[in-house]
């Protein structure tokens, strides 16, 4: 009879920590399924078996203890079963009839949890059903899906902290566990909520997105959303940092010894959305003025060119203004006057300007070449001091600072405008191909010049870029073995170096197909 009674009570503690390890193990599951602590998974196992390893060794040492215990009153003789009795017998009946009440509660508390659960899983997967069918062929399909099983998780997780609460009521458990399961139930909902608001908030990102995209088209405002697309991550972070710092700062309000720091929230809200609507209105701008600026099908060339000079200098200025605007905002939000801080700024930028004269230099150069129109984007040049290297190339922007040259061999030069130096701009009006023919000495000058001539004006009917018919400028120099014969055609600007190529191989092929040897290759003289 000894055996048993001990037995039994082992047996009792033994429940009692499967219980807790049960109660723990459902609890961790949950901190798993939040997104928040996903990249924490390795740490959540670690504490999770530190404390499954503790509750092992309290049960362990309480068994320890009831054998103890109970060998001892064996040893002193007393009687084990009627020392449990009279034991027992000193607990009044009310509190084994509270007790079996609060079990059977208890039990009944879980077992409406799990029932309930399993009618909400089946509810919310015809939800999620039905939500996907109102609009078919959309991309956000995963997206309706993610928010249906993160709701699920959500609720199952607040319905077993209840059931939890409502155990340690029934229970009769001290009042200061209810009032911190109330705490923690109360920082799990706001967890909860806000991460199935980031979940909903990305459903509908998504499915605006797939719609704009599906009724785009050239007769609506929707034209322009393709071009203001590339903002819609930066949306989705803005709004996942405003739904932290709320979930943070609620969450922070329930901690009374840290109640004081949730007063910061409201603040980084707003300086998330100042930053937005910055990045937003400077493309937004940008777009219209590119829109304006382009809107006219039948500009010229030279038209478009200045018009592409222009729109990446508006779009720095724009740049630096907004941004020096948001900047502004956020000292005054968070309750910082700017004055003192532009003021010295200012003397610090006339002492910084008073030893950086070379910048000044560049950008005073840069603006004398916008609007003395020495060259535009798209124009091909030569620019650079004599006595230094040379570049050349096609314009790809012109900055304050600097002009950025594309040789036409690839590769990107960027020469300051303060040693911009002489500059040679092929791409005003017209400009000559200058290609060299070698002839021997033998040939009929009038039947080369004849053919040449032929060849020069079926290019210029065939081609475009060419403005006249090629001319022969005479002989340019007698060499040992042929005549060196010097040819002149009008081509559009900027397109010398392509019609040079074109001409030396019509003209290697129309003087072989005359019989004229050429007794050298074709030499180009830049025109």
């Amino acid at each position: 009879m000894n055996i048993l009674i001990i037995l039994a009570e082992v047996s009792l503690v033994t429940f009692v920590f499967l219980l807790l390890n049960w109660l723990v193990s459902k609890l961790f599951k949950l901190f798993a399924k939040t997104s928040i602590l996903k990249s924490e998974d390795r740490s959540i196992k670690t504490l999770r078996r530190n404390i499954t390893g503790l509750l092992l060794l309290a049960c362990l040492v309480s068994c320890i203890l009831i054998v103890g215990a109970n060998g001892y009153l064996i040893y002193r003789g007393e009687n084990l079963q009627q020392y449990t009795i009279a034991m027992l017998e000193r607990i009044p009946p009310r509190f084994w009839i509270t007790l079996g009440i609060g079990i059977a509660q208890s039990i009944g508390t879980f077992m409406l949890a799990a029932i309930a659960l399993k009618f909400l899983k089946y509810w919310l997967k015809v939800a999620s059903t039905r939500a996907k069918n109102l609009e078919k062929n959309t991309a956000d399909d995963e997206s309706i899906d993610a928010f249906f099983n993160a709701l699920y998780h959500r609720i199952s997780g607040g319905i077993w902290l209840w059931a939890v609460i409502l155990c340690a009521q029934f229970l009769k458990l001290p009042a200061t566990v209810s009032e911190y399961l109330y705490i923690a139930l109360r920082i799990y909902l706001i967890i909860a909520v806000g991460l199935l608001i980031l979940k909903a908030v990305a459903a509908v990102v998504d499915f605006l997105d797939a719609l704009s995209v599906r009724y785009s088209n050239p007769d609506n405002l929707l034209r322009f959303y393709d071009r203001l697309r590339h903002l819609i991550p930066f949306l989705k972070r803005c709004l996942e940092f405003v739904i932290y710092v709320c979930m943070a700062t609620l969450v922070i309000q329930q901690v009374q010894l840290i109640a004081n720091i949730a007063a910061f929230g409201p603040r980084i809200i707003k300086i998330i959305g100042i930053i937005f609507i910055s990045r937003v209105l400077f493309e937004v701008v940008y777009l219209l003025v590119e829109e304006v600026l382009f809107k006219d099908q039948n500009l010229s060339d030279i038209q478009r060119s200045r018009r592409l000079t222009l729109v990446p200098l508006f779009r720095s200025f724009l740049q630096y203004f907004v941004y020096f605007a948001a900047i502004i905002s956020i000292l005054y939000t968070l309750d910082i006057d700017p004055t003192p801080i532009l003021a010295g700024a200012g003397i610090v930028g006339i002492a910084v300007g008073l030893g950086a004269q070379t910048l000044i230099n560049d950008i005073v150069c840069g603006f004398f070449i916008l609007f003395e129109n020495y060259y535009l984007v798209g124009d091909y040049i030569e620019a650079g001091k004599a006595e230094e290297k040379v570049v050349e190339g096609i314009v790809e922007a012109i900055e304050l600072r600097t002009t950025r040259i594309r040789h036409p061999n690839g590769q990107l030069q960027i020469i300051r405008n303060g040693d911009i130096g002489s500059i040679t701009n092929y791409s005003k009006q017209y400009i000559f191909a200058v290609v060299e023919v070698g002839v021997p000495y033998n040939s009929n000058l009038a039947h080369v010049y004849k053919v040449i001539e032929e060849v020069g004006q079926q290019l210029k009917t065939n081609d475009p870029d060419v403005l006249e018919g090629t001319q022969i400028d005479g002989v340019e120099s007698l060499g040992e073995s042929n005549l060196l014969l010097r040819t002149l055609t009008k081509v559009k600007p900027g397109k010398h170096l392509q019609i040079q190529r074109v001409l030396r191989k019509i003209f290697t092929d129309a003087l072989l197909r005359e019989g004229i040897v050429i007794p050298i290759r074709a030499e180009s003289a830049e025109g």
